[in-house]
């Protein structure tokens, strides 16, 4: 069984590994491929505005009508028809194929983590294991082969400069997952009888969860997630490792960051079942607080080659905490409201693409590195609430189980 088990969780990441590295060298290189009139400027806010529409309505009830495969199949298709948009690249095929996308980015990502969790919960029941431990393994097995989509891709542009990565694998991607991703289905709802949850009840599922105080609190860390990827891929590469190196070395410095990255995401998976998920957050946390305030002091110089790589390199030691991690205590504390809660997740990160991308062009990096780090340090308060609340929450049933026996022996001497 748990060969089966992992074999889908295989599918679903190299599935993920071959659309990506189609698609990863096409959102690289839509501002610089297609500057004429602002075309690929604009098809990247019309994307990212599709997403955010996305997040608050469509997973959910995408993932109920036709459960987390063939969601995955026809979000798939919606980056294929981008990547054919780009062949005749115009504004008549861009911006439409932009919101297709856009509108099948929520879906695909809920559907993944949601099968994911799914996957990991059944398998920790079967074996005797805790829920988080196998979500954790198997969220780092996949972003070990997920994130290294950004290393072939980023390699395709690196060596042919300008050459988008080939559009086959986007289609070799949808087969895969048509063909060999099992379906499956929520135990929990099964328990529930399968009962039939009315249209606008699952539409509005999304916005319903903000009601839940830990979510809004969590709100924060892919809000984050967000910020600091843009400022990785806007901002490092055009202020320090454009400016200092050429552009021809930019490839090359997301190739660090994306390998590092995958190999740390695997490595979190294992290590978290023996440290646990607070030591992880507190070094993704360090390790980003410490890049920023190096960031603010360095002056990048031409023959300070290596120190680019570094900090490429350690930006993706600690991203990979916030990907492997938020998806796993999302799937963890939410597992009652999946679809609903993994949307909101999509939604709280395309917000932080969106603001980052939104003041890139009129702000200066050193002010960028002030908002990072103010972000940062309110996401990592409001992560310490919420596991405070849950330390609270586990203590109440731990107590109310002491004091019975206490209460049952008073009774008895009683008598």
């Amino acid at each position: 069984m748990m060969e089966r088990s992992l074999k889908n969780v295989l599918v679903v990441s190299f599935g993920f590994l071959l659309l990506f590295t189609a698609y990863g060298g096409l959102q690289s290189l839509q501002s610089s491929l297609y500057s004429e009139e602002g075309l690929g400027v604009t098809a990247l806010s019309t994307l990212y505005g599709g997403v955010l529409l996305s997040s608050m309505f469509l997973p959910p009830l995408l993932i109920k009508k036709f459960g987390c495969k063939w969601t995955i199949v026809i979000s798939m298709c919606c980056y294929v028809a981008f990547s054919l948009g780009n062949f005749y690249a115009s504004w008549y095929t861009l911006i439409p194929t932009s919101i297709l996308l856009g509108l099948g980015a929520a879906p695909l990502w809920s559907a993944q983590c949601t099968y994911l969790t799914i996957t990991g919960n059944t398998q920790a029941e079967k074996v005797g294991k805790v829920g988080r431990d196998v979500l954790n393994q198997y969220f780092g097995i996949f972003f070990l082969i997920f994130q290294s989509s950004g290393v072939w891709g980023n390699l395709i542009s690196s060596l042919v400069f300008g050459q988008m990565p080939t559009q086959g694998s986007g289609i070799l991607a949808v087969l895969l997952i048509a063909m060999f991703l099992e379906p499956i289905k929520d135990a929990q709802q099964e328990s529930e009888g399968e009962k039939k949850l009315p249209f606008w009840s699952t539409l509005l599922s999304t916005l319903r969860l903000l009601r839940d105080k830990r979510l809004c609190l969590l709100g924060l860390l892919p809000l984050y997630s967000g910020f600091e990827q843009a400022f990785l891929a806007g901002d490092y590469t055009r202020s320090y490792t454009t400016c200092a190196l050429g552009i021809q070395f930019v490839g090359y410095v997301m190739i660090c960051f994306s390998a590092t990255n995958s190999l740390c995401s695997v490595l979190y998976g294992s290590l978290s079942q023996h440290t646990g998920r607070i030591a992880l957050y507190a070094l993704g946390a360090v390790t980003h607080l410490s890049c920023i305030i190096a960031l603010l002091l360095w002056k990048p110089h031409p023959h300070q080659l290596a120190v680019f790589f570094v900090f490429s390199g350690l930006w993706g030691v600690a991203d990979a905490v916030w990907q492997t991690q938020n998806n796993a205590l999302y799937g963890v504390l939410f597992e009652k409201n999946k679809e609903a809660a993994f949307a909101n997740y999509r939604l709280w990160e395309a917000l932080g693409f969106v603001i980052a991308f939104g003041y890139s062009t009129f702000l200066c990096v050193n002010i960028k590195l002030y908002i990072l780090l103010g972000v940062l340090s309110l996401t990592m308060l409001a992560y310490g609430a919420v596991e405070y609340l849950e330390a609270k929450n586990l203590a109440r049933p731990a107590a109310s189980e002491q004091t019975k026996p206490a209460e049952g022996a008073g009774a008895e001497t009683a008598m």
